[in-house]
């Protein structure tokens, strides 16, 4: 208790980023409060994205700080509240993702909602604060306490975002099933998390770490137990098959900006999780000379296959462009759990940039094909991929973006799909597993059929209106931010792996002493 109350002025500096958005989000809620119902909403919308540039402020002078010395000696972190939380480069590039991604939702929803469609504009807008410091606190957490308080901070305000529009079945549907669902995992995750506090006695990483190292004879049995439970639960919140079921009616059912959140801040959050659990709890120390650890990496490796088969081929029969969109996120949380499921080594160590990398031309591709599918759908009122028949034609300039876009999500080059894709395979070449990199071409050609029939929409179809396409200012510089994201990834892929590698150390950022 000594240590949870120890808290100096540097330290609450350390804190800085979630207590921006914490205080933002107070503020923004008094704010909506005060103001006349007749009043402009979209003021709401700015202030919460200058509270999220404010926090992102404070994450790089995080990063500044951890800067290695004169010698080039990797800083340590730096831990607070008794070693439940820490400040490291880990987190921290996570949380740069986090809040540029959450920026870039606010800033396609400004102008774009619609009273008679989210009666609560104001509450749209500052929800997503909440939701964001929950990743955030995931992404910095070393406990199982803490990391239970950020997973369900999010989880609990996404259940409020998806069912934003009352007045329609669909995202009452998803709302309700998502909350259902999202509360199985959950209890899950917990069930696994008391087996781990039953066997150690502690909640924090790196002391359950030693202790089912140093008691694996006793606990074996018990250890998968933990494992499977918690690689179930972090499944469904990553979206990967079989734990996906929920993805496609909660994307269709929530408004267009909620469904560009989830799909890239919530999923990379479920990464950032997964990824420091499973190793810091049993991926070290004498775990990795066990039977255990092969079986670990092993399941790891078949979700992720079974991912990528059950995401692209069930996308094939896809006609409404969000639940096509929800079935590529299950194929991509395929590619992106093989870096996971790769293990570090002596010829491998770059597993988490190849990761992160790859989250990063994601965000890109993602939030940029949602926020034209926005443009899209809000003009013909078509949410099927039909809505594309002719774009080309009524927005030249608009289909050029949507093209790269989607030759980034099929893996094409010169995008950033492209080569994270690449880099993830040449990974697991590294680590000789075959058959994974078949699985990975083979679907990536799959899923050429259905991206490719949006491209066919759009260039080979005419559609049922030949005007213009109307489109909010914010919505056409969120698509061409994005594309120019996914370009630049494309084009100096080495500059953005060397970035990330110049700032995250795998002994000192990964893994918890």
């Amino acid at each position: 208790m000594d240590q949870l109350q120890r808290l100096t002025a540097g330290d609450i500096w350390h804190l800085a980023p979630e207590l921006t958005l914490v205080v933002s989000a107070v503020l923004l809620s008094l704010i909506d409060l005060l103001m006349p119902r007749s009043a402009n909403r979209t003021v709401l919308g700015w202030l919460a994205i200058a509270g999220v540039a404010v926090a992102a402020a404070f994450v790089v002078g995080d990063i500044q700080s951890l800067k290695p010395g004169a010698g080039g000696q990797p800083v340590e972190p730096i831990t607070l509240l008794g070693g439940s939380w820490r400040i490291d480069d880990y987190g921290n590039l996570f949380k740069l993702l986090f809040l540029g991604g959450t920026a870039l939702v606010l800033f396609m929803s400004i102008g774009n909602i619609k009273e008679d469609d989210i009666p609560h504009r104001g509450e749209f807008y500052y929800l997503f604060l909440p939701a964001t410091i929950g990743a955030m606190v995931l992404a910095s957490s070393a406990d199982l306490i803490t990391l239970f308080v950020g997973l369900e901070l999010l989880s609990i305000t996404s259940y409020v975002l998806v069912g934003m529009r009352k007045k329609r079945y669909a995202s009452n549907e998803g709302a309700f099933k998502y909350v259902v669902t999202g509360a199985i995992s959950s209890a899950i995750i917990l069930y696994g998390m008391s087996f781990l506090y039953g066997m150690s006695g502690s909640t924090n990483l790196a002391k359950i770490n030693e202790a089912l190292s140093n008691g694996y004879s006793s606990f074996e049995p018990l250890i998968y137990v933990s494992f499977f439970l918690l690689l179930a639960g972090f499944g469904f919140k990553v979206a990967a098959a079989p734990f996906h079921m929920w993805a496609p009616d909660v994307y269709q059912g929530a408004p267009t900006p909620v469904t560009a959140y989830l799909a890239v801040v919530s999923k990379a959050a479920g990464f950032a999780i997964a990824f420091r659990v499973l190793y810091n709890v049993f991926g070290l120390r004498g775990l990795r000379e066990t039977t255990f650890h092969g079986d670990f990496l092993t399941a790891l490796l078949v979700l992720a296959a079974a991912a990528m088969v059950v995401g692209n081929f069930v996308a094939l029969r896809q006609r409404n462009m969000k639940r096509l969109l929800a079935y590529s996120g299950v194929a991509n949380a395929g590619y992106l759990l093989v870096p996971i499921g790769t293990e570090f080594g002596l010829v491998h160590f770059s597993n988490f940039s190849e990761m992160f990398f790859y989250l990063i031309a994601y965000l890109f591709m993602n939030i940029g094909a949602i926020a034209v599918y926005a443009i899209v759908s809000d003009s013909s009122g078509n949410e099927n991929v039909s809505a594309f028949a002719g774009l080309y034609y009524r927005s030249p300039a608009t289909a050029v973006g949507m093209v790269v876009l989607l030759l980034s999500l099929a893996g094409l080059p010169v995008t950033g799909g492209f080569f994270g894709k690449l880099y993830i395979m040449l990974g697991t070449l590294q680590m000789h597993h075959y058959w994974l990199a078949a699985v990975m071409i083979g679907t990536s050609i799959v899923s050429f059929y259905y991206y490719f029939g949006v491209i066919r929409q759009m260039f080979m179809r005419s559609g049922s209106e030949e005007a213009a396409l109307p489109a909010s200012v914010t919505g056409r510089i969120t698509m061409w931010i994005c594309v120019a994201g996914t370009l630049l990834t494309g084009f100096f892929p080495h500059v953005v792996l060397r970035y990330i590698e110049s700032i995250f150390s795998v002994p000192y950022d990964m893994f918890i002493q």
